[in-house]
């Protein structure tokens, strides 16, 4: 039977498609999104499967809504997901709930396309918006609202945003709302998640969508902006 493994913004299970597990597959197809956290973990569930004695292939750098759909249809059978993703882009459920009562939502509602989450994971992974840190201390911005209040008082600050990001229900409209600002759209770029940082490193852009455990955070020496209204 095919498998996928979810993780999740706050919680992370593996997902199956169907009542088994793998006990009779052959060979086990692998999945992974098109940036590094998803490669890594990719690779570590299929080192993890070797161990066990099945045969894997990998497919990772696939765009969100591919792999999805990859995995629907069958040909993908282990992969990492987020509940944030699944609920929302998804199953179109928006509800602010706790991490927890997230992944008995996304679980019950996977269900019902024949999808099964198990137990969660630890890990913990969550969008941030990251500055330079120079740039932020100059211009005193250490918050969101800093940011927002920067914008309102017309900084023409640029943002670097994944296309998925940009796009999705809770996205950065839902965002520029919460905290009572707009970008301007002329500001916005949109690109390759692993692009964003890269853009921001070089000051091509002021304000990044970022992973807050991606490494390059520190390692660029960005600094991620408190999400003083609880956003993300």
């Amino acid at each position: 039977m095919k498998m996928t493994r979810a993780l999740s913004i706050w919680a992370a299970g593996l997902l199956l498609t169907g009542a088994s597990a793998m006990v009779n597959a052959q060979n086990i197809v692998v999945g992974g999104k098109n940036f590094t956290e998803q490669q890594i973990m990719a690779a570590m569930t299929a080192q993890l499967l070797k161990a066990k004695g099945y045969t894997v292939d990998v497919k990772a750098g696939m765009g969100s809504a591919v792999l999805r759909q990859a995995q629907e249809s069958g040909q993908i059978d282990v992969y990492w997901e987020y509940t944030g993703t699944s609920l929302i882009t998804y199953n179109k459920f928006t509800d602010k709930l706790s991490a927890a009562d997230n992944y008995k939502k996304v679980k019950e509602l996977d269900a019902a396309k024949g999808l099964v989450w198990l137990n969660p994971s630890n890990a913990n992974n969550t969008y941030s918006l990251a500055m330079n840190a120079e740039d932020a201390k100059k211009l005193g911005i250490v918050s969101i609202s800093d940011l927002a209040k920067k914008v309102k008082d017309g900084s023409k600050l640029t943002f670097a945003s994944n296309a998925e990001f940009y796009a999705r229900p809770d996205g950065l409209k839902p965002l520029e709302q919460a905290y009572g600002f707009e970008f301007v759209r002329d500001n916005v770029k949109r690109m390759d998640t692993g692009l964003v940082y890269q853009a921001l490193k070089e000051k091509q852009v002021d304000v990044g969508l970022v992973f807050a455990t991606d490494g390059r955070v520190p390692a660029f020496n960005f600094v991620v902006l408190k999400d003083d209204k609880g956003y993300f």
